[in-house]
């Protein structure tokens, strides 16, 4: 355990000119203690780690030292190479510097770990687009990701549902979800931050000015509440159903997740059937219609009466159907 912590303090400090005993401590997730001893433990090993003293003071390798990744395990080399997704890294414009970051590594492997990449690509592949489309890569996604790469503002104008805005845009990072691309910004001025889908911007242009990004931005934890915020903004009717023991199995994989979730945490009391009946909050009744009906047999709709009635009409449609007699 140690041993890798005294690898990645050397890793870091390769990777930055100086970097304070606080700093060090964050990102091993030690005490600056421990970061005291450790470093002490590499200047001993022949490690020229070098203590500067006072206010601005931190740690630094001097010399030029360098090390090769001799203390990566044959698993952390492979991981290593499935951290990118090629097709993305493309459409964004960075497929050649991630390529020659990956050569780079390669080159400082051990040579009994340089088919690393070769094994992890043969095991693992991302396709990230949903069947049954086309992925469009957006025309104005490399700019953008320049942008999230630079910490640079922009001026941007979005194609809304009946006209198109003109934004001042902080761009903090991209989202790809289901084959779309996703824009979490910050907009200049009022400071609040939102989602745009890339392929709805009809423009983008630099300001050739660079922002101050908040430290305590979490991109994966903003996508995520983001994410949940939408799935349920769009859940505005609700339906009545009663589930078999089958049906609420089979629930979760027919309408969207978050409404299952919602009642299947408390499902309530089954009947004497073993049925139980939940207040299911959707889309639509149309989506309501369409979902449900993948449950067949297994769901009995309540409510709404209307939405009752079609099923009720499918339903005997059916029984005619399977009931006729050829010839």
């Amino acid at each position: 355990m140690r041993a890798a912590r005294l690898i990645k303090m050397v890793l870091l400090l390769q990777s930055r000119p100086l970097m304070t005993a606080a700093e060090l401590a964050r990102e091993l997730e030690v005490s600056e203690r421990t970061v005291t001893r450790d470093a002490q433990a590499l200047s001993e090993a022949g490690v020229p780690v070098y203590a500067d003293r006072g206010r601005a003071g931190g740690y630094r390798l001097v010399g030029g030292y360098r090390t090769r990744l001799t203390g990566l395990a044959r698993g952390e080399a492979e991981a290593l190479f499935l951290s990118g997704v090629p097709g993305a890294l493309r459409e964004m414009g960075l497929a050649d510097v991630a390529s020659a970051a990956r050569l780079k590594v390669s080159a400082a492997l051990l040579p009994s770990l340089r088919d690393a990449p070769d094994t992890a690509a043969q095991r693992f592949h991302l396709d990230a687009p949903a069947w049954f489309r086309e992925p469009e890569t957006p025309a104005l996604l490399p700019v953008l990701a320049e942008a999230v790469w630079d910490d640079g503002r922009v001026l941007a104008w979005y194609k809304r549902a009946r006209d198109t805005v003109e934004r001042r845009l902080e761009p903090y990072g991209l989202v790809l979800k289901a084959g779309v691309w996703y824009l979490c910004a910050r907009v200049a001025g009022n400071g609040s931050f939102r989602t745009y889908r890339i392929d709805r911007f009809t423009a983008v242009d630099r300001l050739g000015e660079r922002f101050d990004r908040d430290p305590g931005f979490d991109l994966p934890g903003f996508w995520a509440e983001q994410a949940e915020r939408f799935a349920r903004s769009i859940l505005r009717a609700e339906v009545v159903v009663r589930l078999s023991p089958e049906g609420v199995r089979r629930l979760r994989h027919a309408v969207d997740p978050a409404a299952a979730r919602s009642v299947l945490e408390e499902p309530g009391e089954p009947d004497a059937a073993g049925w139980v009946t939940v207040t299911l909050p959707v889309e639509s009744e149309e989506v309501a219609y369409e979902q449900l009906t993948a449950l067949g047999p297994e769901a009995e709709v309540l409510a709404p009466a209307a939405l009752r009635e079609r099923f009720a009409a499918d339903a005997a449609r059916a029984v005619a159907l399977y009931r006729r007699e050829d010839g």
